[in-house]
Formats: C-alpha cells, structure tokens, sequence
C-alpha cells in the first residue's frame, strides 16, 4: 500500500508580509485625517490622539504592543504575588463566594443566611450593631450555620470588641476547635476613623489580635478597609495607597505589642472595591498585592501574600434604572475573579435603595455561580497575564499608588494626614474631575445620564439602617441627576421641553433624540412637533404642550433657513427659554445644548424655567 505523499507544514499568514507598527499608525492617521481631529501637518504619532488618561493620570494606549512590555510579574503564590496569592490560584475550589448581610431582623437575617449557603454561598459577611444585626442576636442567626466550614467576617463599627466576644462564643458553644475557627473579626478603626471623622479604639484592636493570634491560628481579627477611600471619591491609586497605608500602620502597632511581622501579616484582610471598569479592576487587585508584598519584603517577611476581598463597588450603583446594576456587578464580580480576589462580595441591585429582597440576593448569589461554574473564569490562574496592556497598567498602577503611599507617610502617616484633611482634600480633587466628566457626559451612566426611563415603576425597598458618618463624605455617581429625577418626579405635573423639530423625520431625528436622552436625565419629558414645514406648525405644537420651554431640532441646513422665523413664532406663542440641539449663534436663542456641554448644568437651569426648584 503506497504512502499519501508528505504534507508541509502549514503556517498560518505565512503568505502575508509581516505588519509593521509605523503602518498602523499611518492607518490611524488616515481615519483622523478624514474625520478632523488630525490637526494640519500634524507629524506625530496619531495613535496619542485617541489615547485616553485615567483619574491617576495613567496614559491608556489604543494599542499595545511588546514595546509596552512591564516587568516580570512572577509566578503564582511566590513573592510579589502578582499573579496569585496562592500557587493554585482558585483553580481547585474557586473563590470565597461571600454574601453580605445587614437585615436588623434577626429572624429574617437568618432566613436569609441559610437560603444564601443552601445556594452557594461559602462565606458570611455579617454587619452588626447600630447599621445592622443586633449584636446579641448573633447565636440565633448562627444556629444553623456550620461556621467552621462557612467563616463568618464582622463588621461591627466601634462595637466590634463586644461583637467578637459574642461570635467567639458562638464557636466556643458549638465546640469548634481553635484550630479550626476561621473568618475575620472585622477591627478597622483607621477605616472607622476616615467614615466617622472621632478618634477609635485603634489599642483595643491590636490587644485582641494579638490575642487572636495566639488562640485561634486561622482566625483574622483587621480589616484595612479602603472602600472608605473609595466612596469618597477615590481613584484607583489614592484607594491603593492609602490601603497599604492602613495596612502600615496596623503591622506598626501589631509589632510593637509583640507579634512577629509573620504574625502581624496574618492577622490582616484588605478590602477593595470591583467596579465595571474590568480591567482597572483587574490590574488593581494586582498591584495591590504587589504593593504589599512590597511592605513585607522591606519588613522581614517577604513569604506572606495579602489576603483580599473584593466587593462590587457601591458608588457605581444606581437607585435608577437599577436592574443595570446586575450588568455592572457581573462585569465587576468577572474582574475581581480575573484579578486574584481571595473573596467576592456582590452587592444586590437594589442596594442603593434599601435593603434587597430574596430576589436581588439570589441574582446577586446566582452571578458568581454563573461566573465559576458556567463560564469557569477560576479554572485559568491569572488569565490576564501576559497581557501587554494589563501588566503596563498594573505596573503603572503600582507606581501611582507607591508614590501617593509615600505622600501619605510624609505627612506622618494616615492618622495625621486624616486630621489635617490631606486625604479628604486629595479625594475631594479627583471626584471633583470625575464630577465634572459626569456632568458633561464623558463618564456616561447608562439608565441615568443615559437612556433614561420616564416610565419605570422603582422596586420599594425596607430603609437600611445608617452606618457610620461624620467623616469623609460618600458619593455615588449617578446621585446628582438621581436627585433631579426625584425633584422632577415630586411635582403636581412632570416638567416638560418641547422639542421643536424642523423639517422631516430624518433631519431631526439625530439632534431629537439627543435632546430627548439629556431632558429625560433631568426627568423632563419631551413631546415634540413632529414632521414640519413651516415656523406656525411648530408654535402651533408648542402651544399645545403646555411647556414655556422650547428645544429647537434640525440639522445645520434647516438652521440657517428656519431659524430665525421658528424663534420668532415660537416666542409669539408663549416660549420662556428657547435652546438649540447644537452649535452656533443664532439671534434670539437662550442656549445650546451639544456632545460635552454641562448637562447639569443645563437641567438645572432647565427646571428653574419651568419654575421648578426655584
């Protein structure tokens, strides 16, 4: 039998000349060129012009290539932990599924515990106290619980001594040996310290880890909580550093009572907000653990990796249109998994409302499901690495937040730099530039500054109880139009804009509808004239609508022919305020709405008008 006659090889583009990176570029320019943002003789490299900058004023390329290669990460579970805590990653188990809960009912708190670890969840993250659980109805709650194999994190506020106490009794009653009692105490008060403005009982702290440390070898007791940093309007790299400042000063204190580097490490849990900003999530988590690994080489204990929880961030969250909040915590809980977090926190859609009903905590539970079961986003160790464009941020990153680290230290450390208000000022800088984005639409909330619905019926939610304030302040980043949206919704009528349209449908239909999205973020709605000919149909529409204010909508043709008479028929017919979807100066305008113009502001303006707010 005669052999089939040997194959080559086949290489794959192997007829195609190999792309060079000037021939991009050349590309890239060409479409800029087209498009006008290329400026006349412009001979640089094209490709910056698209490249946008972060809140730590991080450069982020188009593209990337190995030119933009960063330093070596390592290899998981070996110093600096770039790419795993541990050797294994979540490859075997995935990661710690931790639910948060904060019913003050007890019972319900318990009906609640048990249904989420029926469903998956391996971890519980109880608030107790004033924002939450009654302290001494921790037994009950636990009753059920098998806590040695479901830890369970505290987090007490200034009680956190009395709440220790109370859930070491509840191991002690249900005989767990010490050996294997595990979970975290949840002591921050540095954290606690930012939130409330007082001094907190940093010594009681450090007196019962270091009793914890001797007793109960798995058992953490610290928390270096940076969400307060983060919901005060913190960027990646101020959160970053003034985490490791906390965690600083936490291994100061623990060492100066008597705990070893090794012990006082071990004794901490840093916590990090996930946002849906995937890969500045990714690359945060990260540099984090570099960061720290950084700490503990420099201390003498260079074989311990930072132990992390990351938490879907509250700021993103939105009280409307809030079933977009499942899509945001999804692509937040995916970059954490992505990002090596030891434990994952998704908080329910309906948190910015009030506390979550059995719907919302399942969603909430059934998304990391999806995430390590489905999709097995556990089942690679650091997947993102190797990326050109995730190990430069990451690195970027690390630097960025070393430096504002450093910044915090020479200024005597987090606890002199809270009291003098260098922190609340330096947060205080990048919210208000990321304020400022908000408002002009370049940081877009979809449901809120974007796609709005007039229409929604908002689920009710019980209130939850108030947590610690008085200190830093805590922001969301839909509130300031959310509070235009309840001010609208609160009158007699809802407010109205007309939008005169000129010309047929398809010459106002760009321009009408973006007039529409920005009035309906401010909860106005926008009845509009429709198909028109001629200035006296428009007024004729507008006089019907009930509004003084009118929204002028066409295309730059129809502007400089219709204009003029439309203003003039518009004001005859009762119009207060009159604007125009665009650019340009035309005679008799109030105003000029655009892609980039303070949409606050102009919703603000807008409500006054119409006698609303004023």
């Amino acid at each position: 039998m005669s052999q089939a006659p040997e194959q080559e090889e086949l290489v794959l583009a192997a007829q195609f000349p190999t792309p060079q990176l000037a021939q991009w570029q050349e590309l890239v320019a060409g479409v800029l060129r087209k498009s006008g943002r290329l400026p006349v003789g412009f001979d640089g490299d094209a490709a910056e012009k698209i490249a946008t900058k972060t809140y730590d004023d991080i450069l982020v390329h188009p593209l990337y290539t190995r030119q933009d290669a960063a330093p070596a990460a390592g290899m998981p579970g070996l110093p600096p932990f770039v790419r795993a805590s541990r050797p294994e990653g979540a490859v075997t188990t995935g990661w710690d599924v931790r639910q948060r809960h904060a019913h003050p009912d007890p019972a319900t708190a318990k009906k609640s515990v048990l249904t989420d670890l029926e469903h998956g969840v391996t971890s519980l993250w109880l608030v107790v106290g004033d924002a939450g659980l009654p302290i001494g109805a921790l037994e009950d709650v636990l009753d059920e619980v098998y806590i040695d194999l479901a830890p369970v994190v505290l987090d007490a506020g200034a009680g956190f001594l009395e709440a220790a106490d109370a859930l070491l009794e509840v191991h002690s009653d249900k005989a767990i040996p010490a050996s294997e009692v595990g979970g975290n105490l949840g002591a921050d008060p540095i954290g606690l310290r930012a939130r409330t403005g007082a001094d907190q009982d940093l010594d009681g702290a450090i007196q019962l880890a270091v009793r914890v440390s001797g007793e109960f070898p798995r058992l953490r007791t610290l928390v270096a909580d940076a969400l307060p940093f983060h919901q005060a309007g913190g960027s990646d790299s101020q959160e970053l550093g003034l985490s490791i400042a906390t965690g600083v000063a936490y291994l100061r204190a623990l060492t100066a009572a008597g705990l070893s580097v090794e012990k006082a490490a071990e004794q901490l849990e840093f916590r990090y907000a996930a946002t849906a900003d995937q890969f500045s999530t990714i690359a945060k988590l990260r540099a984090a653990r570099r960061l720290w690994g950084r700490v503990l080489e420099v201390s003498g204990a260079p074989t311990v990796p930072q132990r992390q929880h990351a938490v879907t961030s509250p700021v993103m969250m939105t009280r409307r249109d809030p079933w977009v909040n499942m899509l945001r915590t999804t692509l937040a809980c995916f970059a954490a998994g992505v990002g090596g977090a030891d434990s994952v926190t998704v908080l329910p859609f309906d948190d910015a409302i009030g506390l979550p009903d059995n719907f919302a905590r399942r969603i909430a539970r059934n998304t990391q499901a999806v995430l390590l079961e489905e999709s097995k986003v556990a089942g690679v160790i650091d997947p993102a690495g190797g990326s050109y464009y995730v190990e430069r941020l990451t690195d970027d990153l690390a630097h960025a937040a070393w430096a504002f680290f450093q910044t915090i230290e020479g200024a005597g450390g987090l606890a002199a730099a809270l009291d003098s208000g260098l922190v609340e000022d330096k947060l205080a800088e990048t919210w208000q530039r990321r304020s400022r984005n908000i408002a002009r639409r370049k940081d877009p909330l979809t449901g809120v500054s974007e796609f709005p619905n007039l229409t929604e019926k908002l689920p009710i939610r019980e209130q939850a109880p108030a947590g610690p304030s008085g200190g830093l302040p805590q922001v969301r980043l839909a509130g300031a139009y959310e509070e235009l949206r309840d001010l609208a919704d609160a009158q007699p009528q809802r407010p109205k804009v007309f939008l005169a349209t000129l010309g047929p449908v398809a010459a106002h239909t760009a321009r009408g509808t973006f007039a529409a999205n920005l009035f309906q973020a401010g909860g106005i709605e926008t009845p509009n004239a429709g198909a028109t000919s001629t200035a006296d149909e428009v007024a004729e529409a507008f006089a019907a609508s009930g509004t003084q204010v009118a929204c002028v909508c066409g295309t730059d043709a129809l502007y400089a022919e219709r204009v003029p008479d439309t203003v003039e028929a518009l004001r005859t017919a009762g119009a207060k305020k009159i604007l125009v979807a665009g650019k340009g100066e035309y005679e008799g305008v109030d105003g000029y709405i655009h892609i980039g113009c303070d949409v606050l502001t102009v919703l603000r303006d807008t409500l006054k008008a119409l006698g609303v707010g004023a």
